[in-house]
C-alpha cells in the first residue's frame, strides 16, 4: 500500500514539475515565508537561486500551526498563506534543481500533512510564473515566535520587498519565545563566507 501511495506522490510531483516549466531539471518555488531568506533556504535546498521577486494576487499572509498546540523547530507559528480576493502576498521566486524537491518538501512536512504543495501564478517584473508553494492544512492561528518573524523579515529586507510590505511585516505580533531556535543554525550560517563557484 505504501508504494502505492508513493508512486502516486511521484507521479503527482512530475505533474507539477512539468507544469512548473521544470524540463531543464529545475522548477520554480514561489517563497513567503522564512524561505524568503537564502540562507535559510540553502540549509537544505543549496541548489536555491533567485529569480526574481514577486507577488501573489488574491491571497493573504498568514500565521498559524497545522494541528492545535504542535511543537514545531521555531516554537510559535509558521507562515502560511490564505486565498483572499483583493489582497496580495509578496515573495521571492527561486529556481531549483529537481533534485532538491524532496527536501524543500521535507521541510514543509508535505509527508506528514503538515503542508500541500499548491501551483501558483506569480506577478513578476519578468511577466507571470507558474511556481511551486505550500499552504498550510488544519490551520490554527498562532503567532510566530520573535526569530521566526525576524527571519522573514530579514528575508524581505534582503531581497527588496516593498517597504510598505515590510513594515507590515515588522509590525505582527509574536509569542515572546526566547529560546533556541533554527536562527541559531541560520546566523551560523551567515557568518560563513560564500563560495565562489
Amino acid at each position: 500500500m505504501w508504494s502505492s501511495i508513493s508512486s502516486i506522490f511521484l507521479l503527482i510531483n512530475i505533474c507539477i514539475l512539468e507544469m512548473s516549466g521544470a524540463s531543464d531539471g529545475n522548477f520554480l518555488y514561489f517563497a513567503f515565508g522564512s524561505n524568503l531568506l537564502k540562507e535559510r533556504l540553502h540549509l537544505k535546498n543549496p541548489s536555491a537561486v533567485f529569480v526574481s521577486v514577486g507577488r501573489l494576487k488574491d491571497y493573504k499572509l498568514n500565521f498559524g500551526l497545522w494541528e492545535e498546540n504542535v511543537q514545531t523547530s521555531w516554537h510559535g507559528g509558521v507562515a502560511t498563506i490564505e486565498s483572499c480576493p483583493g489582497e496580495e502576498v509578496w515573495g521571492v521566486v527561486w529556481t531549483l534543481s529537481n533534485e532538491n524537491l524532496s527536501t524543500l518538501d521535507s521541510q514543509e512536512g508535505v509527508s506528514q500533512g503538515e503542508y500541500s504543495p499548491l501551483e501558483v501564478s506569480v506577478e513578476t517584473e519578468q511577466g507571470t510564473k507558474l511556481c511551486r508553494t505550500y499552504q498550510m492544512n488544519n490551520f490554527h492561528p498562532s503567532p510566530p515566535s520573535p526569530q521566526y518573524k525576524q527571519v522573514v523579515c530579514l528575508g524581505a529586507e534582503q531581497n527588496g520587498l516593498p517597504k510598505e510590505y515590510l513594515k507590515n511585516l515588522e509590525a505582527v505580533k509574536t509569542n515572546n519565545y526566547s529560546g533556541p531556535s533554527v536562527l541559531d543554525r541560520i546566523k551560523a550560517a551567515m557568518k560563513q563566507p560564500e563560495i565562489i563557484s
